[in-house]
């Protein structure tokens, strides 16, 4: 009988699917997954596309049923916080005063929201999305239209103002970058981004920074920009961001570097203790760098990967990193990682122009070098592992026809050179 206990911190997405690796990879000891919140483990990405916007049933975003857990012998401990880390007794002690003891660790505790600091944040209308129950209030509150006012323009802050928008209510954008989503994108796609929401209604500030947030009796009623100007609000969200949450990792002595850094197993500077998901900076072996990745896909295979590599298989986690969105319409996947600056151009392949509103439909590639680094489809579908394949190309060296690229007559599969 295996009598080895096997703990995750972070009942997330990443820990619910690190105790299926660890039990599909045969291992038979004990697993004890704790969580902070008191809901099961759930998938964040509903929170802000179909269960905010209305058309998709809350129980979709559970991981698994709750029956799940009992079924293969996973303790769950929610509702309960991992103050202390000692990896030389491979102990962990819980809100203070209970102490655990473990024979392998992971750590799945994800990201924080980055909070604002200015006066007002405290007034009854100003909200963050991170949780489930962060979820169900602004999905409430949307539901009664008004004056929505999104503070950032990245992945959150635009998926909720088109969920916004599509309650009906007035939406204004406050980004400080002059595009939205220009850091991943860079000029070209996040000026496509732009031009989608002012399609839709949505006013853009951009430049712009909140000096703080006014109200009445408590109530939000404007949000006030850096240069004086008072945009009406009933509702703000707030979306500048999150950070890793390496609180634990670090006091404890483990290398933290942008995450808790981890090799290409996801094992930390501690052997007997792993990280996978928001939180940790792993060796991608593809890209030959360290990279972070806050994206569903890496806490879906991240965890698994995670949980076989605790149960000794062989693991070398180098997956292309993926992100999905959906904003009125249009339905968008990316793959691979270009940094700022980490491209010469991008061939499109179909017109990325807009006729009449209607969103179009094309792959945009990043290239360079004649490259492939990454790749985005917009409203075209069942081509993410062909373009997965020409990044995974592109990143051992192998160069594509460019006018080939740009033509959809010819098959991604037949690009690399």
């Amino acid at each position: 009988m295996d009598e080895r206990v096997f703990v995750i911190v972070g009942a997330s997405l990443t820990g619910a699917k690190a105790a299926e690796g660890l039990r599909d990879a045969g291992f038979e000891g004990k697993i004890m997954l704790i969580g902070e919140e008191i809901e099961r483990p759930y998938e964040r990405p509903p929170l802000s596309k179909g269960y905010l916007q209305g058309n998709d049933p809350r129980d979709g975003a559970f991981v698994h049923p709750e029956q799940w857990y009992a079924e293969h012998d996973v303790t769950l401990r929610l509702g309960t916080r991992v103050t202390a880390l000692d990896p030389a007794a491979h102990s962990l002690t819980l809100d203070g005063v209970e102490t655990v003891g473990y024979d392998k660790l992971l750590l799945a505790t994800g990201s924080r929201v980055r909070q604002l600091t200015v006066p007002g944040v405290e007034l009854n209308g100003v909200r963050y999305l991170r949780t489930m129950p962060e979820s169900d209030g602004l999905r409430e509150r949307l539901s009664r239209g008004g004056n929505v006012v999104v503070i950032g323009a990245g992945w959150i802050g635009l998926e909720t103002a088109a969920a916004a928008r599509g309650y009906g209510a007035t939406v204004t954008v406050v980004e400080l970058d002059t595009l939205p989503l220009r850091r991943p994108l860079g000029d070209e796609l996040a000026a496509f981004f732009a031009e989608l929401h002012k399609a839709h209604g949505v006013t853009l500030r951009f430049g712009a920074g909140v000096r703080e947030f006014r109200g009445s009796a408590g109530t939000l009623t404007a949000v006030v920009l850096e240069d004086g100007t008072e945009l009406p609000a009933d509702l703000a969200i707030v979306g500048v961001g999150i950070q890793p949450a390496t609180e634990l990792a670090e006091t404890s002595g483990l290398t933290v570097d942008n995450g808790i850094v981890t090799d290409a197993a996801l094992r930390t500077s501690d052997s007997d203790v792993y990280a996978a998901g928001d939180v940790a900076s792993t060796h991608n072996a593809l890209l030959g760098r360290p990279i972070r990745v806050e994206h569903w896909a890496n806490a879906l295979n991240g965890g698994e990967a995670a949980g076989r590599s605790m149960a000794g298989e062989d693991v070398t986690y180098d997956r292309v990193p993926y992100f999905f969105t959906d904003q009125y319409d249009l339905g968008m996947e990316y793959s691979g990682y270009v940094e700022p600056g980490g491209y010469d151009r991008i061939v499109y392949r179909g017109d990325p122009s807009f006729v009449d509103g209607k969103v179009p439909e094309f792959i945009a590639f990043w290239v360079k070098d004649d490259r492939v680094l990454a790749g985005m489809n917009v409203n075209v579908w069942d081509v993410t592992d062909d373009v997965q394949a020409l990044i995974r190309a592109g990143y051992s060296g192998g160069k594509v026809n460019l006018d080939k690229l740009a033509d959809p007559q010819v098959p991604l599969t037949e690009l690399i050179i």
